[in-house]
């Protein structure tokens, strides 16, 4: 097989004696025993509190982004704290509409939210965390969603984090932030806080972003016994006023399309863990947990409506039928549907003199989870140095979640922000409640069959119910009841062929219920305004991942340490977000509509000498739909190129639907990653780094027929710099995007001549922050 020379001829650098157990990571759902990672069947990845913070991250993502393999983002909302991550072309990603694929927990609970599964990067401050690991593939025990791969956080307490530490910085772009962290035990109690302030007023116009995050643990610690309970609460506004058209980019990068779009969290999460030793070598922890989350959004947009004249003009839907063929809405053409205000009454098409030429929509979700895990673990060792680990667990959460949506019609401003009016489209307001129960049971076992062969299998039950009920007694067509049920099994290897190289293979089941937003949101002939209404739920099917993996990993010579592995993710059934129209592509459905897979081949490679540390992870990441299958996308230029050349008529499957073939290419997945990273220490008390990303130019949302050119691809540079003056005082320094470089991470189709009459371009671009500079100080005590 292709693997077979590099895996080789590494194989032949390692050094054949002096054996060593690499860095030990936690495999556990979420709980569970440290294992070495010899005994690990897949890809791993960790960070612990000191590499976070010589790499000065930004927050979890960028964490990710620029020290990880196999990981890249998209600036789809230009917001800093507002990216998506993905990680082996699978999401986690704040913005509804997106399909998520990967899990994230913080101290065993799960940190997506229960109506759309998606994770909120700006409520996890990175100056709270202790430790953390990237699983990679579908792993069972990690429980639903967990499509391509786990995040597990771990937060810091009174013994895992001991000291004072304040930390201040400010530079480009008016962004500043603030941390302040204190931890101490007696050994027996342990306590930790931590507030953590950021402010800036963005790179780009009108985006201001502030965010205040708490955290707050209290610890016991005994000789059988552990106890810990951790509070978080997190206060956010963020403007990320999305993407920009390519004309507009051009002009000048800075600009906006049109604005506000404002998300407002406000998180308060409690947690509380615990463990205690039994007789026979058990071990028995839990945990328990509250979140909740209230969520509030403003956006500002294009308008949905069109003018018709009817003796007066009055706003009507789009979809009408032109009979006379003007181009223009009159009485007399077919099938006009005036849109009526809040008292019943027809909606001029202007106020005051002033075309209602706008939309706010104006939405605000409540969540509330709660449940809890329970996990019995065993640590046998036997003939010597040989053992067998064995985790059983079950978990059960509940999440309800309050949704309430209008849409106000409004006018466009010289700035291109949108009026308040008062008035709003009946029609379009949304009151939906959910509920999404889980019951699962799950298990692992790690047995070492010789002191060189290790196997492991593992699975997991998951029962979920998901209801959906209309309160505002407009559209009973919501309320629906459904029911996923599955086991998903996985089992692997890991042998040791010399003292310092391992390899392994495995193969592993994950699953995703539709969520609660998607189920609401499956009907063609009522398509939804994302993030706002909601009006039908046609049944969705499970999501289904299968993951074949293999690879290497070890030590060589002058302390090399390296990885290489291919993996190979089947899913079937997958979910995309079908766009019928908006001004940037956000009206649609949801449906099933293709199986899809996600291949790819990684090599990690690093090093720590006296004086320097290395490090690359190189990726390459295939994906592809694997059926032929229409999708809808009706800003798609090929529409006008066909009407007029009478061409690519084989690619159009109707009025606004593309036809496309089995093989295409995913939208937003990076081809080609690559991560460099180098640490010199000149003289004890000075560190100077850099990293350098590369990612490869990406196919637009809207082009799943990959006939329209990608974004280019792009290097980004980034420097950073610390001198200890003392053991108290640190400076510290870093330059993001050093070269200055213009590049986009991410675009879709829309339509920006509802707003920019003269431009002819459909495709909107998520562009990256250009150069900027930061300045700190850190007191440590």
């Amino acid at each position: 097989m292709p693997l077979a020379i590099p895996l080789t001829l590494l194989a032949a650098l390692a050094m054949p004696d002096t054996p060593s157990r690499l860095d030990e990571v936690i495999i556990t759902a979420p709980h569970g025993q440290a294992l070495a990672r010899d005994r690990v069947p897949a890809r791993t990845q960790s960070a612990d509190a000191t590499h976070i913070e010589s790499l000065q991250p930004l927050d979890v993502s960028d964490l990710l982004n620029r020290g990880f393999g196999s990981v890249s983002i998209n600036h789809a909302q230009n917001n800093p704290l507002q990216p998506d991550v993905n990680f082996r072309g699978f999401t986690a990603s704040p913005l509804l509409g997106l399909p998520q694929g990967i899990s994230v927990y913080a101290n065993g609970v799960r940190q997506n939210e229960n109506f759309g599964d998606t994770v909120n990067w700006d409520l996890l401050p990175v100056s709270g965390i202790s430790a953390l690991q990237m699983m990679a593939g579908p792993s069972p025990v990690f429980g639903l969603n967990t499509l391509g791969g786990a995040l597990s956080v771990q937060l810091k307490n009174g013994f895992n984090y001991l000291g004072t530490v304040a930390e201040a910085y400010a530079g480009a772009f008016s962004r500043r932030g603030i941390s302040l962290q204190h931890g101490d035990n007696n050994g027996t109690w342990g306590y930790y806080g931590n507030v953590d302030y950021f402010k800036e007023n963005g790179w780009r116009d009108f985006s201001p972003s502030e965010a205040i995050r708490f955290q707050g643990a209290l610890s016991h610690r005994r000789e059988s016994t552990t106890f810990d309970i951790t509070l978080n609460h997190a206060d956010s506004k963020l403007f990320g006023n999305g993407p920009v058209p390519v004309q507009l980019l051009e002009l000048e990068r800075r600009q906006v399309f049109t604005h506000p779009d404002i998300t407002d969290n406000k998180l308060t999460q409690l947690i509380a863990e615990g463990s205690r030793d039994l007789p026979g070598g058990w071990v028995a922890s839990g945990t328990a947990f509250l979140r909740n989350l209230r969520t509030s959004t403003f956006n500002g947009d294009g308008t949905l409506f069109e003018e018709c004249d009817l003796g007066d003009e009055f706003l009507v839907e789009e979809d009408f039928i032109d009979v006379d063929n003007d181009g223009e809405c009159s009485a007399a053409d077919a099938q006009v549907t005036l849109v009526f205000d809040q008292n019943g009454n027809a909606i001029n098409a202007e106020l005051a003199g002033e075309e209602l030429d706008a939309v706010n929509n104006i939405g605000r979700r409540k969540q509330i989870a709660r449940g809890g895990s329970l996990e019995l673990m065993q640590s046998t060792a036997f003939g010597g140095n040989r053992r067998n680990d064995l985790i059983i667990g079950a978990a059960y959460s509940r999440g309800a979640s309050r949704f309430d949506s209008v849409l106000e019609v409004a006018q466009l401003q010289a700035d291109r922000s949108t009026s308040r009016t008062g008035i709003f489209a009946d029609d379009f307001l949304t009151a939906v409640a959910s509920y999404a129960t889980t019951w699962s049971a799950y298990a692992t076992d790690t047995l070492d069959f010789t002191p060189r062969l290790s196997a492991t299998i593992a699975g997991r039950f998951d029962h979920s119910r998901i209801v959906l009920a209309d309160r505002s007694g407009q559209n009973p067509e919501l309320n629906g009841r459904h029911n996923f049920s599955r086991f998903n099994p996985s089992a692997g290897i890991s042998l040791r062929i010399q003292p310092d190289v391992f390899a392994y293979a495995s193969v592993s089941q994950a699953s995703r219920t539709p969520t609660a937003v998607e189920l609401a949101c499956a009907e063609e002939d009522a398509p939804c305004s994302l993030p706002n209404a909601f009006l039908a739920d046609p049944p969705l099917q499970e999501v289904i991942a299968r993951n074949v993996e293999l690879g290497m990993r070890g030590r060589a010579r002058g302390a090399l340490q390296w990885h290489i592995g291919a993996f190979n993710t089947n899913n079937r059934d997958d979910i995309l977000f079908q766009t019928t129209g908006g001004t940037q592509g956000n009206v649609g459905f949801f449906a099933n509509v293709s199986d899809t897979r996600r291949k790819g081949v990684e090599l990690g490679l690093s090093q720590q000498l006296d004086r320097v540390e290395w490090s690359l992870e190189y990726s390459l990441i295939d994906a592809t739909f694997r059926d032929t299958f229409v999708v809808n996308s009706p800003n798609h230029p090929l529409f006008d190129d066909a009407a007029s050349t009478g061409g690519s008529v084989n690619l159009i499957a109707g009025d606004g639907k593309l036809r496309v073939a089995s093989g295409s290419r995913i939208p937003g997945i990076a081809r080609h990653q690559l991560n460099v990273g180098v640490d010199v220490r000149p003289h004890s008390r000075l560190r100077l780094s850099a990293d350098i990303g590369f990612r490869s130019g990406v196919f637009l949302r809207g082009d799943e027929i990959n006939v329209l050119d990608k974004t280019d691809g792009y290097v980004v540079l980034n420097l950073r710099g610390e001198y200890e003056f003392n053991d108290v005082v640190t400076v510290f320094a870093r330059v993001e995007n050093a070269l200055n470089a213009r590049y986009e991470t991410f675009g879709l189709l829309g339509e920006p001549d509802e707003i920019f009459p003269e431009f002819d371009a459909p495709q909107f671009y998520g562009s990256g922050p250009p150069r900027g500079a930061w300045l700190g100080v850190r007191i440590s005590l």
